[in-house]
């Protein structure tokens, strides 16, 4: 399963113990409140937004909010390496 931002659920450590997939919570991630929010950013921004299924079918990918939202646990660098990878995922989609 992939998110709507590109996280591949089946190797995220949080999906199934603590997470079921952003769809399926409809944005209201656990993680969301850690940048001020009561939504995942991201998925507000495509699905409520911009009625998107998935933020690879938007023109502006990668956008603000993707550097925005960083895990203040990693570095600059793997942020960045992070959302290279997940638009990768996200372009193959289609």
């Amino acid at each position: 399963m992939t998110s709507i931002c590109g996280v591949v659920c089946d190797i995220c450590k949080d999906f199934g113990a603590n997470c079921p997939g952003c769809a399926a919570l409809e944005g209201k991630v656990y993680w969301a409140s850690y940048v001020g929010a009561d939504l995942c950013p991201l998925y507000d921004c495509c699905v409520n937004g911009k009625k998107l299924l998935h933020c690879g079918k938007c023109r502006e990918l990668p956008c603000a909010v993707y550097y925005d939202t960083r895990d203040p646990s990693v570095s600059v660098a793997e942020h960045e390496k992070g959302i290279q990878e997940r638009v990768e995922v996200l372009r193959k989609l289609g």
